[in-house]
């Protein structure tokens, strides 16, 4: 009876023909565990592309480095497969690391977002009346004498409404910037 930690005799010998370099062996493993390997690397992956790119990964890493797997550590199966959702997990890592904002980007990022929420907080902080001249000018897009009209004001009012309310929401950059802030020179 053979051992319990022996792994089988197929799994032995395809280790040593792929170290041989036997192509046949390689063509043998492909048709055996194809399936399996892109199946794992879809399923992490979520895409046939991808699956692809790493089922050719895996096995050229077997082809390459047949060494490494050790047959005491459990069935070539196994080992595939562990190899599979370790490349495919490193190739979601790298794809979301390439879409994630660095450095300057996500500085600028934050910084779009908090003159936003400033200029957000000023508009539903001013006073009614300049916030209804905003409002009908640039949402409901009527010029200053339809505002004027609208509000039931003289023109010169709509006018210095519109006016002091643009000023307001003009600080909303300037105060997004830390103290002796320039931007980018």
């Amino acid at each position: 009876m053979a051992r319990k930690d022996a792994p089988p005799r197929w799994d032995r010998k395809m280790q040593q023909r792929l170290a041989r370099g036997e192509a046949a062996a390689l063509g043998e493993l492909y048709d055996r565990f194809a399936s399996l390997v892109h199946s794992l690397a879809h399923r992490v992956l979520g895409e046939e592309q991808s699956a692809d790119a790493v089922t050719r990964e895996v096995f050229a890493h077997v082809w390459e480095h047949p060494e490494t797997y050790d047959p005491r550590q459990g069935p070539l199966r196994s080992w595939i497969a562990a190899v599979t959702h370790r490349v495919a997990v490193q190739r979601l890592r790298d794809r979301e690391e390439l879409e994630r904002p660095r450095g300057e980007e996500l500085e600028s990022t934050v910084r779009r977002a908090s003159v936003a929420a400033r200029a957000d907080y000023i508009v539903h902080s001013m006073p009614a009346p300049l916030r209804a001249a905003l409002d009908l000018a640039y949402f409901q897009r009527r010029d200053y004498r339809q505002t004027a009209a609208d509000l039931g004001v003289t023109e010169d009012e709509a006018r210095r409404r519109l006016r002091l309310g643009l000023q307001l929401l003009s600080t909303a950059h300037d105060a997004g910037a830390p103290p002796g802030y320039r931007g980018a020179v």
